[in-house]
């Protein structure tokens, strides 16, 4: 082992705790080899008794709550209220996805018959999707625990048959190491590991039992990994999270109604969890009208720690950078503690000509508090920038209902670059649902057919294999004459329960 990976209290810059030592190489190799090993029996199993694993991992990880939020809490200075609530969000994405494989849809069981007649002959056809194999999952820094050990990947790419090994956040070390002890008691052996440091999560993006990643993080991070994968003599797929700066477009009959109670609710999504959310809405589009309450509302917030040192001078260095640039005027600055890893909120503004013009270097992710509104004098002036934005998470607009026409063309303007469009609301919060798409273009994610929230990002996890001609005894019960399981598939081109 090559040293420790230490947690800090981001309020104070003091030590957390032992430090959690480092996996070596030697052993992030055991650890693959052991979920290769535990591939065959975890995925054979009926997706009935995967389900109830992870029922089995939800209710231990809610018995251990009280201690776990504690340690969350002063790694991460996140506070129990946010931190009691996300614990609970990661134990119900576990039990949805209990209910994923109940309901039986996930393996997309698709059934043609035989058919002589036509140009070409069809055999006898059966499909459906198989997991992949042993994958990695990196955990996020901002989510402790919904993003991480026991977040919604490893969710996932269990309940789709697929051993996990986590690679831990050193935001986090000893959150990390007891969320995976409680993990591991559960799940069958091999089926789930931990690895701690950075040359401990190269080494298992490389190792050749890993068949595919998951990672949550920075652009930068991120995309080195990406080259990685795609490096190997197999290259495997990267599902990556990166950067996204959240556009956010309100219209000017909107502007008007409520300036004050908008521009409370926007900083309120903006400075939530200290601006570290990776829907943070950090590009606002907006009448100058409304700078004047943006302003007052962002002066009069209150930013807090960030997670780590890396972090809040990150944010640091790239606002004062460009405050400096001469391209866009801080107009309001919010207050911060003195002690520890503390950041303010900043606006900056920016007309659209200037944005236009420099966009690239104006849509620059400063993660956390920070927001940059462009202003514009007629909506029909973005329709044309609008497109030309870097891939985000989220879109969202804002109209009155007498700009409904208009905001459906900002929307369609949005819709290239973004994952997800929301009408008056606030971006920041995401559902874990069968509906909920959490991705978008380059650089939020690397893969933009996929999401990393929600039923469907079991997808991921999965790859099609078609059985042609083979006996109704041979095949996997899925897709079986009669329907032993009793779940949604594809017969010859209609979809049902048969």
């Amino acid at each position: 082992m090559s040293g420790g990976v230490q947690g800090f209290d981001p309020r104070t810059g003091e030590p957390v705790g032992d430090a959690v030592p480092e996996t070596s190489q030697v052993e992030v190799d055991e650890l693959a080899r052991a979920g290769a090993a535990a591939f065959p029996a975890w995925s054979a199993l009926p997706a009935t008794e995967r389900a109830s694993v992870l029922d089995a991992v939800a209710d231990a990880l809610d018995a251990s709550a009280d201690s776990l939020v504690a340690l969350a809490d002063a790694e991460t200075a996140l506070g129990v209220p946010r931190l009691t609530t996300e614990l609970k969000r990661t134990t119900n994405q576990l039990r949805l996805f209990g209910e994923v494989l109940r309901e039986g849809s996930y393996v997309e069981a698709t059934l043609d018959s035989a058919d002589p007649g036509i140009v070409p002959p069809r055999p006898v056809l059966r499909r459906l999707l198989r997991p992949l194999g042993t994958v990695g999952v990196f955990a996020a820094s901002n989510f402790p625990f919904a993003f991480s050990v026991a977040g919604g990947d490893t969710a996932s790419a269990l309940a789709a048959g697929c051993p996990v090994i986590v690679k831990a956040h050193p935001s986090h070390p000893g959150t990390s190491h007891e969320t995976a002890r409680v993990v591991a008691s559960v799940v069958p052996p091999g089926v789930f590991g931990i690895v701690h440091g950075q040359e401990a999560g190269v080494a298992l993006v490389e190792h050749p039992a890993i068949r595919a990643v998951g990672f949550t993080g920075s652009t930068a991070g991120g995309r080195a990994l990406f080259d990685r994968a795609n490096a190997r003599p197999d290259p495997i797929p990267f599902y990556g999270e990166l950067g996204s700066v959240n556009p956010t477009v309100v219209l000017p009959d909107a502007a008007a109604a409520r300036p004050e109670g908008f521009a409370a609710e926007f900083v309120g999504s903006l400075t939530l969890g200290v601006g570290q959310f990776c829907t943070n809405p950090g590009l606002l589009f907006a009448p100058a009208s409304l700078v004047p309450a943006l302003a007052d509302a962002v002066s009069t917030a209150a930013g807090g720690p960030m997670l780590n040192e890396r972090m809040s001078d990150s944010y640091r260095s790239g606002t004062d950078e460009l405050a400096a640039s001469g391209l866009a005027d801080l107009v309001a600055a919010g207050t911060a503690p003195e002690k520890g890893w503390s950041v303010e909120p900043r606006l900056f503004q920016v007309p659209l000509a200037t944005f236009a013009d420099h966009l690239d270097k104006l849509t620059e992710e400063h993660f956390g508090p920070a927001a940059v509104v462009v202003t514009y004098t007629d909506p029909a002036e973005l329709e044309p920038v609008l497109p030309r934005l870097p891939g985000s998470l989220t879109g969202t607009v804002h109209a009155a209902g007498t700009e409904h026409e208009q905001a459906g063309r900002v929307a369609e303007a949005l819709r290239p670059v973004v994952g997800r469009l929301i009408f008056n609301g606030w971006p920041t919060g995401v559902a874990v649902a069968w509906g909920m798409h959490h991705g978008g273009p380059w650089p939020a994610t690397t893969v933009p057919l996929h999401t990393s929230v929600g039923a469907t990002s079991i997808r991921r996890w999965l790859v099609p294999v078609t059985y042609q001609s083979w006996p109704d005894d041979l095949l996997p019960a899925e897709l079986r004459e009669g329907n032993p399981l009793g779940i949604p598939r594809r017969v010859d081109g209609v979809l049902g329960v048969h």
